[in-house]
């Protein structure tokens, strides 16, 4: 069979997930239509889909990445239009969990499907080859299973599950369009009862629960030990079964309880719903969706439920000190010692659960996966751990761990007395010291360290998502570097191709630009024009840059005053315009928060490629300050181009969107979003899988540089709209702050943004330089920095993180 593009996708069923999947391919701009049942109470039969399309632009988080996209979903229903499956390359089938149901579905709908294209059923763990079967053939060859995690805009994994039946192509054809289309990372998983993320993160849930209530620690304890702390998502396990819905929770505990029983899986008596988890869901606290659940919030208060007295208490619950400073213990096998080794109820606690979670993922790994890295990135990109099981257990030593692992279940403190399988103590893994090696990664079923896909789509990732152990290059390390400091790193790609293009990289905390960054921006300039390189900049991890850095700030002005910040300031604004006219393409791979000084980075960069979920904003409000490295210049700039190309003399009307999002801090929800905002700009790449970053980003550099890039001219007559612009606009400010919606110093920092934008002091219309602006700029930067409500602002975001309201 041929390579297939997927062109067009029908999504059957119009609930929670279906709606978001459709919205996500709405997003990746491929055209959907979403299907449900003819509402024959409606005039419009479609009326169910519109209802759930309708209901997109109220979910939180945002299923789509600019709301107004919701018209691009086309509803329709099963009555009327099944013959437009015919137009559609890819059919998923989101309906609800019920056997009975989607097979009803598959007969419905199997003889108006394109002889071509793929049938996937979104299952979270029904068996995909009793699906498979009841279908007639030869549509078996071209089904699967996948499973989207919820929402699946922003949940990285995806799990493919194959039948036996399933053409090799199919899959990967679907695995190719779910990586690079819609940005997923995917995992093919074996068609057992709720394959690899679910199986062993829902374990590890029913294991966290059942050794809390052994060593007797309050549900608001449990999740303050099994959050961030241990590098986990902050919703921990109690809170995330409030979000998951208590109900769906004990539903997935009983499929399990159904589908494996002690003959099949050990671990058996575990799959049972916990008490407190019947009697919530018998109460109807169902979670988060009920106002209830392990938590309730009272007003602005978060209370916890205290089993004991069958009543709700104020959540105070907290890790102990001791336990803490165990946590932050750097080697991770030492961290582990001490939790065993400590006489304290939270560590014996915190070891229980992660020899449980090796414990399982040994016992299972042959059977649910492919190798020991599925689980790992199930673990990791479906439950939002920062390492997988198998990652932390080699990372603190394999021997080491497996001999307290088995010391434990022969003492008969594991849940379960099955003992770590052969491979674990002996042969391959006991002597590579672990189950990622640079050779690959076990697979038990084989007996063998499994290589990575070589699937074409992964040569767009230059580094792939990285295991512990495997030992293989990553953007911390590879290439030939130039030069280097704990600020920044100037490096290049082997390669012919890419490795013409220079990449700069920021090593600073959340890659804020202090003075280090500046100088070395401005060396990778000199170095990238003096041998006509494109220039890149990337760094490994998000965010872009979190903007200025402010704890630099604070020594210079404490010696030199408000003078030594204008000359720091000025070395920004001149490095910005280095990066605008440098006589090679400069190139911003942008993923996560670029904000203040971050976006005014990006904005002055000759092409942006970003991540989707890019979240760009100048927000310098927040810290009593405005935009000082060019930021209003360019909104000032880009408003005057804007007004001359619709042929209008209305300057405010251009500039009043660049205003309202410096002055309320606006930040877009999207790379999507950053178009609609002027962050980005129409010809701006927006790349979907991060781990394409990099690739897409070098790849445009190069061609710009190929193709005899020039800078642009300088700009020279920008049009302002003056003194009567600012005035036009701070009078509505004058009427917010008599509302008491704002404060003076709200309408001090508001109206500084309003008189750069327009151009100061001038006449309207007047033709002002992009010099005048950043003068006009930095002057009223300075100002602010002096000013002591701003400096309790900057104070205050530095101690707590969290901006101040003065």
């Amino acid at each position: 069979m041929k390579q297939m593009s997927i062109k067009k996708v029908a999504v059957l069923g119009a609930g929670v997930m279906g709606a978001q999947i459709a919205a996500h391919c709405v997003n990746a701009r491929v055209p959907v239509i979403l299907f449900d049942l003819a509402d024959t109470q409606s005039p419009d039969r479609n009326a169910i889909a519109l209802r759930a399309i309708e209901n997109l632009g109220r979910l939180n988080p945002a299923p789509l990445a600019v709301k107004e996209d919701a018209q691009y979903i086309e509803p329709a229903n099963y009555e009327q239009h099944l013959g437009r499956l015919q137009e559609c390359d890819l059919v998923i089938e989101a309906i609800a969990e019920r056997l009975d149901w989607k097979l009803d579905l598959y007969r419905r709908v199997a003889p108006h499907i394109a002889s071509n294209a793929i049938v996937a059923s979104n299952t979270s763990g029904l068996s995909v080859t009793s699906l498979s079967a009841a279908l007639d053939a030869p549509l078996p060859l071209r089904f699967c299973g996948v499973h989207f995690f919820n929402p699946p805009r922003y949940m990285h994994l995806v799990e493919l599950i194959p039948t036996a039946a399933t053409r090799a192509d199919v899959v990967d054809q679907l695995e190719t369009f779910l990586t690079s289309t819609l940005g997923k990372g995917v995992i093919r998983a074996k068609d057992t009862p709720n394959f690899i993320a679910n199986r062993v993160g829902v374990f590890g849930m029913l294991a966290t629960m059942h050794e809390a209530a052994k060593y007797g620690l309050p549900f608001d304890v449990v999740d303050d030990l099994t959050g961030s702390r241990l590098g986990r998502a902050k919703s921990a396990t109690f809170r995330t079964a409030d979000v998951v819905g208590l109900d769906t929770m004990a539903h997935v505990i009983r499929t399990m309880q159904e589908a494996l029983p002690a003959s099949r899986d050990s671990f058996a008596p575990l799959y049972s719903v916990p008490a407190v988890l019947q009697a919530l869901v018998e109460k109807g606290a169902l979670g988060q969706k009920s106002g209830a659940g392990f938590y309730r919030k009272d007003g602005r208060a978060i209370k916890v439920l205290d089993p004991r007295r069958a009543d709700y208490v104020d959540s105070a619950g907290k890790a102990d000190e001791l336990v803490v400073r165990i946590l932050k213990t750097e080697d991770v096998g030492q961290r582990l010692k001490l939790l065993r080794e400590t006489d304290h109820p939270q560590a014996r606690f915190l070891w229980s659960i992660y020899r449980d979670s090796f414990h399982y993922a040994a016992a299972h790994l042959g059977e649910i996966a492919q190798s020991a890295r599925d689980i790992d990135f199930a673990l990791r990109w479906g439950f939002g751990w920062e390492t997988g099981p198998f990652e932390t257990w080699q990372a603190a030593g394999w021997a080491r761990v497996a001999e307290w692992v088995s010391q434990d279940i022969a003492r008969g403190e594991a849940l379960s007395k099955a003992p770590l399988p052969a491979w674990v103590l002996q042969g391959p893994v006991a002597k590579a010291g672990g189950v990622h090696t640079p050779q690959g990664s076990w697979n038990a079923a084989r007996g063998r360290f499994e290589p990575r896909t070589t699937l074409p789509v992964y040569a767009r990732q230059l580094f792939r998502a990285p295991l512990v152990g495997e030992g293989v290059p990553t953007g911390h390390d590879a290439g030939q570097t130039l030069f280097a400091d704990d600020s920044c790193r100037l490096w290049r790609l082997e390669g012919e191709a890419v490795g013409q293009v220079l990449i700069f990289s920021i090593r600073t905390r959340l890659h804020v630009l202090g003075p280090g960054v500046i100088a070395g921006l401005v060396r990778a300039l000199d170095l990238a024009e003096a041998e006509g390189r494109a220039l890149v900049i990337w760094s490994v991890q998000e965010p872009f840059s979190a903007g200025a850095d402010l704890k630099a700030m604070l020594p210079v002005f404490m010696s030199g005053g408000p003078k030594a910040i204008e000359t720091e300031e000025r070395k920004l604004q001149d490095a910005l315009m280095r990066v605008k006219y440098a006589q090679v393409p400069v190139v911003a791979a942008v993923q996560g928060l670029a904000l203040g000084g971050g976006c005014e980075l990006l904005l002055h960069c000759a092409h942006r490629v970003a991540s989707l979920e890019s979240y760009i904003g100048l927000v310098e409000v927040g810290v009593g300050l405005i935009p000082g490295g060019g930021g209003l210049k360019e909104g000032a700039v880009r408003a005057a181009l804007a007004a001359r190309a619709a042929g209008s003399n209305d300057l405010v009307t251009f500039v009043r969107a660049w205003f309202q999002n410096a002055a309320m801090a606006n930040v877009s929800k999207s790379a999507l979003e950053a178009r609609t905002m002027g962050y980005l700009q129409a010809s701006d790449t927006v790349v979907f899988n991060p781990h394409e970053l990099l690739w897409t980003a070098v790849g445009q550099a190069f061609t710009m540089q190929a193709v005899g890039y020039r800078p642009p001219h300088r700009i020279k007559g920008v049009a302002v709209a003056g003194r009567s612009g600012a005035a036009t606009i701070k009078a509505q400010l004058v009427n917010m702050r008599e509302g008491g919606y704002i404060s003076d110093h709200d309408l001090l920092i508001a109206g500084s943004i309003a008189e750069v934008l327009t151009g100061g002091d001038v006449e309207p219309g007047s033709l002002v330089d992009e010099q005048w602006l950043l003068d006009l700029e930095r002057q009223h930067f300075t100002k602010l920095v002096a000013h002591p409500k701003s400096q309790e602002r900057m104070m205050g975001m530095l101690q707590t993180g969290k901006p101040v309201r003065n």
